[in-house]
């Protein structure tokens, strides 16, 4: 994406290499394809591009478990960005290529919109190939959020797809960040071989974790680490500083787009780690399949919401997965409805009522809501700032994120990070995830959306 009608200037040349490059664990391993730590990669992107049909897939490929996003004949597994159908104008499927900007009459009004896959997608090797028109703009974004009146790019980030020179000849604005292969609007690539118009190009996007890299024609142009200290930084100095969910989505469906220019893409196949494809649902609405209860106080399902509530005795419960996790990313939503004190512990196990683990405290307003605390142990290990106008909101629902990976854990309320801690207690344990209600009595709290994106391959 450039946006053609503004101009800036003044940014500065960033680092665009991280240093350390990071192993691709389990989609190297699956692909039998190069080491992610060298800058240039042969074989796969060459056999893609001249030893098969377009759209198509090698039999090495199936075996390790590549898939087709585009069939090469039909719109099959995308649709409208905010919608439900694939747009009716603005994109096409022409001679094997799913083309943006095919019936557009006016270069630079996007009449089609963007469009998303259907599926979500966490960790990833997308590999697509691109063919430029002169003055082209668009772009291949992942982790989309979808939020009605937002554009797609406020919470994306986005693989850069242009007529470089086209734009840099224009000079209307600083090109730096905004070119083939950049981390839009924030890292710059140190190497971009892109091919002359006309001709097919091959990017690549690679996401593990926070780890990102990007790649063209068998290069990498950058690596980045979402989250870090120095992303935060850049997101801060950017466009996206106005939009406190940009890059922070765990899931989401892969991107294409519409930029009123006309752009071809074709091969579109993706390789997900062994359950890794997405976030799957710990609360199906309709009871409590999938959890233990410790305690006697009350959990139940109402409304198509779990609800936890103090029972007669006042005193500590729990209501526990079956199913344990180690490296994962939760979200859920919770509504106080009376008091609130409460919590989400993670690597835990509960004998009775009484819990090992750790929580990331979900409390009334003030008392430090996504703060992570060790019970019968250290006690508080981090607190948030609870004056902060981000804090938990009383009686209306709130947001929580919980990712924790390896010894570092990072927690998020209504879309604003709380704390990140570094902890080797944590980074050795395991265990399962348990929603608590306080002792005290006068306790009502309710929880819906719990889903969880497993990270433990």
């Amino acid at each position: 994406m450039i946006a053609t009608g503004g101009v800036t200037s003044g940014v500065s040349r960033r680092v665009a290499v991280i240093a350390t490059a990071f192993p691709l664990a389990a989609l190297v391993a699956c692909a039998g394809a190069e080491e992610a730590s060298t800058d240039s990669e042969s074989g796969a992107s060459e056999v893609a591009s001249a030893e098969r049909a377009p759209n198509t897939l090698t039999a090495e490929e199936v075996e390790a478990g590549w898939r087709l996003l585009f069939d090469g004949e039909t719109s099959a597994g995308w649709r409208a960005y905010n919608g439900t159908a694939f747009p009716d104008t603005g994109w096409a499927v022409l001679d094997g290529s799913l083309v943006v900007g095919a019936t557009s009459t006016d270069p630079d009004v996007p009449i089609g919109g963007d469009i998303v896959t259907i599926e979500e997608f966490t960790d990833f090797d997308l590999r697509f190939e691109f063919r430029l028109s002169p003055v082209a703009n668009s772009g291949v974004l992942y982790r989309v959020i979808e939020q009605p009146g937002s554009a797609i790019w406020h919470n994306a980030p986005e693989y850069q797809v242009l007529d470089d020179q086209a734009y840099i000849d224009m000079g209307t604005m600083d090109m730096n960040t905004h070119l083939t292969g950049d981390n839009y609007d924030l890292h710059s690539a140190v190497d971009r071989p892109l091919n002359p118009l006309g001709e097919w190009n091959e990017g690549r996007i690679v996401v593990q974790g926070n780890r990102v890299q990007h790649w063209l024609n068998g290069v990498r142009t950058v690596e980045y680490e979402l989250l870090s200290p120095e992303w935060e930084a850049l997101v801060a100095a950017s466009k996206f500083a106005p939009y406190p969910e940009h890059g922070r989505a765990p899931v989401g469906p892969i991107g294409l787009q519409d930029h009123g220019r006309l752009v071809w893409y074709r091969n579109i196949r993706i390789l997900t780690p062994p359950g890794g494809a997405g976030a799957t649902s710990l609360f199906n609405g309709q009871d409590l399949d999938g959890w233990r209860i410790h305690g006697t106080e009350r959990w139940y399902v109402e409304d198509g919401e779990l609800v936890c509530e103090s029972g007669p005795d006042e005193q500590y419960g729990y209501l526990v997965t079956e199913r344990a996790f180690t490296d994962f990313d939760l979200e859920l939503e919770f509504l106080q409805e009376a008091d609130g004190n409460s919590g989400v512990f993670f690597r835990s196990s509960v004998e009775g009522t009484t819990v090992s683990g750790w929580q990331a405290e979900v409390a009334p307003p003030g008392l430090w809501t996504g703060g992570i605390y060790e019970s019968y142990g250290r006690g508080w290990l981090i607190r948030p700032d609870s004056i902060s106008p981000d804090d938990v909101r009383m009686g209306e629902w709130n947001r929580l994120r919980v990712r924790a990976v390896g010894d570092t854990v990072t927690t998020w309320l209504n879309g604003v990070e709380k704390v990140t801690l570094v902890d080797e207690a944590i980074g050795a344990a395991e265990g399962s995830i348990a929603l608590q209600i306080h002792d005290g009595g006068g306790i009502r709290v309710r929880w819906r959306e719990l889903s969880i994106t497993d990270l433990s391959y």
